[in-house]
C-alpha cells in the first residue's frame, strides 16, 4: 500500500471489551508512524480499558494514592495522572496533523485541542448534558446535578509523534467514580468528577458512540467510515 492508496476519510474502529493498556499503546505506536508514512488512514479508536492509572509527562508521584493497588503506566502523553475503567468510553484520536482536518489548520497544536474540547461539548449537548471548559483547568466539566458543584465529566491527553496525534480523550459514561479518589485528576484538588449516568441513567455506550460520531464532522471534516 503506497501513500496515494490511503483517502483521507477518518476511519473508526470499535473495540468491544477491556482492552489491555499495553496493548493500546504499541497498536497507537505503530498506527501513527504508518500515518505518517501514508500507509494508514487516519483513525478514532474507540476502547475501554480494565481499571488502570496512566501518568502523563507532568504526572506527580504525590498525586498518585491507588489504595486499590490497579496497574499503573507511563502513557507518553501530555497531562498528569489519570484514571481509566469500565464504564468510561476511551476514544484516541490518530490524525495528521501537517495538513488540514475540518476547522484545524495544519500544525496547529492549540486549534487541535480547541476542536477536540468543542467535540467533546457538542457530543455531550447532544446527550442533553451542558459542558463547558474553564481557564486553568485541563478537561471538559459540567455541573454535577447531585452536589450541584462543578465536576470533571470528560479528560484529554494527547501525544504528537512527527505530526501524527494520537491518545485522545475520555468521556466518563458510568466508571465507578470512588476510583478516581486513587489520584488527584489531572492534579486539580479542589473540584470532583461526575458522569453522564448520574443526569440519565438509561444512556448507554451505543449512545455516546453515536453521539460522538454525529459531532465530529462539524470540527474534524470528515464523516466517520467504520474500519
Amino acid at each position: 500500500m503506497t501513500r496515494n492508496d490511503i483517502c483521507e476519510e477518518i476511519l473508526w474502529k470499535k473495540s468491544d471489551g477491556l482492552t489491555p493498556y499495553p496493548e493500546a499503546l504499541d497498536f497507537m505506536a505503530t498506527h501513527s508512524r504508518q500515518i505518517h508514512e501514508g500507509t494508514a488512514s487516519p483513525l478514532v479508536w474507540l476502547v475501554e480499558h480494565p481499571p488502570i492509572f496512566t501518568a502523563g509527562t507532568s504526572a506527580r508521584p504525590e498525586d498518585l494514592y491507588n489504595p486499590h493497588g490497579y496497574p499503573t503506566y507511563s502513557a507518553g502523553r501530555g497531562g498528569q495522572w489519570t484514571y481509566h475503567g469500565p464504564g468510561q468510553r476511551l476514544a484516541y484520536v490518530m490524525l495528521n496533523l501537517g495538513q488540514q482536518n475540518g476547522t484545524i489548520p495544519p500544525r496547529d497544536l492549540r486549534a487541535f485541542v480547541k476542536g477536540l474540547e468543542h467535540w467533546i461539548i457538542e457530543t455531550l449537548a447532544r446527550l442533553g448534558v451542558e459542558a463547558f471548559t474553564r481557564d486553568g483547568r485541563i478537561g471538559v466539566w459540567t455541573v454535577d446535578p447531585l452536589s450541584g458543584q462543578e465536576a470533571k465529566i470528560a479528560a484529554l491527553g494527547i501525544r504528537v509523534s512527527r505530526w501524527v496525534s494520537w491518545h485522545g480523550v475520555s468521556i466518563n459514561l458510568d466508571p465507578a467514580l470512588d476510583d478516581f479518589d486513587g489520584i488527584v485528576p489531572c492534579g486539580i484538588r479542589e473540584f470532583g468528577v461526575t458522569s453522564l449516568r448520574r443526569f440519565n441513567p438509561a444512556l448507554t455506550m451505543q449512545d455516546l458512540d453515536e453521539a460522538l460520531a454525529a459531532a465530529w464532522p462539524a470540527h474534524f471534516g470528515s464523516i466517520p467510515q467504520e474500519e
